[in-house]
């Protein structure tokens, strides 16, 4: 597996990224493990969590595998920011909720420092000042190495990136968002603000709930047995088959597995190797529940699709600009 610098820092992470959102939820604790190990053993070095997952056990699951590794030889990412009890102050990004869970997400990963801290998500009632403020004391005690940011808007992101810069506080250096070939409205706005700022891009989703992994083909009605959006509507977990049953998906569902037909690979590695070669583009996030998935996934590195592949999927997958993006894209072209 190939290693890519995170943004402009001279961290190095793997070009996958394993997460961790099914540890101690889909996956048992031993084949967490054994995920793990196997993911270590193809190369990868970056594996990705949050406070929240599974209310802190995913968090656990990997501290007592990390405390079998060289601590070192890992890229550990976590987060803060949603509801971790039933306080006034269990949540959000107050300085109050942000040290505590630095604290909590440290006992139960069982490790010294956090490679990555990422804020989950905008807070819209604490001001920005005081989250990046706590963010960049976190930096300076060791406790945290790098900053990151999930699920913002391009003007939250840009603005928290020129707050740091005037304060001359540690600045974030990467997005962790939506991205597949099913998502791609970030492009319009959150990418550039990366290229532009030199934030790296860690996707989360990139086969979107196992949509674009295979299982699914045009004439079906309803979603799989098994399937990850098939658990999410029976345990609410606020995905749906109708979301994404339109006729844009089954587009670029049967050019997907077309090229991966051609390319003699599985719809899941092509759409994984397809992100892989987005502007911009770091490391995606693979969330595996099963050591099968893992090796599939596994499989998207070492090679890269043609041009012509890149050019077909680009196309079936390009979703339309609403205003103001389509009027400043038409003036751009223009020039």
């Amino acid at each position: 597996m190939d290693y890519r610098f995170l943004g402009k820092t001279g961290l190095r992470v793997s070009e996958l990224c394993l997460g961790a959102m099914t540890f101690g939820r889909e996956s048992s604790e031993q084949d967490s493990y054994a995920m793990m190990d196997r993911f270590i053993e193809a190369g990868g070095n970056f594996i990705d969590t949050a406070n929240v997952y599974s209310t802190g056990v995913s968090e656990e699951i990997v501290g007592r595998w990390l405390k079998k590794q060289q601590r070192d030889d890992i890229v550990l990412a976590t987060k803060v920011r949603f509801p971790m009890g039933d306080g006034p102050n269990d949540l959000g990004l107050s300085r109050k909720h942000i040290l505590s869970s630095v604290e909590a997400s440290l006992r139960r990963l069982q490790t010294d420092y956090i490679d990555l801290y990422q804020v989950h998500a905008w807070d819209p009632v604490t001001p920005l000042g005081e989250t990046l403020s706590t963010l960049d004391g976190l930096v300076q005690a060791g406790k945290v190495r790098y900053l990151g940011v999930s699920n913002f808007t391009g003007w939250q992101l840009q603005k928290a990136v020129d707050m740091s810069r005037r304060r001359g506080w540690e600045p974030f250096v990467s997005l962790q968002p939506l991205y597949n070939l099913l998502d791609r409205t970030l492009e319009w706005e959150l990418i550039p603000v990366c290229q532009n700022e030199g934030l790296g891009v860690i996707p989360w989703s990139p086969l979107r709930g196992g949509w674009l992994s295979g299982k699914f083909r045009r004439g079906m009605d309803e979603a799989p047995q098994g399937t990850r959006v098939r658990v999410a509507e029976e345990r609410g977990w606020g995905e749906s088959w109708s979301a994404y049953n339109t006729d844009r998906t089954w587009a670029v569902i049967d050019e997907l597995i077309a090229v991966a037909e051609e390319a003699g690979k599985s719809p899941a590695q092509v759409a994984l190797n397809w992100l892989l070669q987005r502007p911009g583009v770091t490391s995606p996030i693979i969330g595996a529940r099963t050591m099968q998935q893992l090796e599939d996934n596994l499989g998207a590195a070492g090679w890269a699709l043609d041009a012509e592949q890149m050019a077909r999927l680009n196309g079936v997958s390009e979703q339309e600009m609403p205003y103001p993006y389509n009027t400043v894209a038409g003036a751009a072209a223009r020039r």
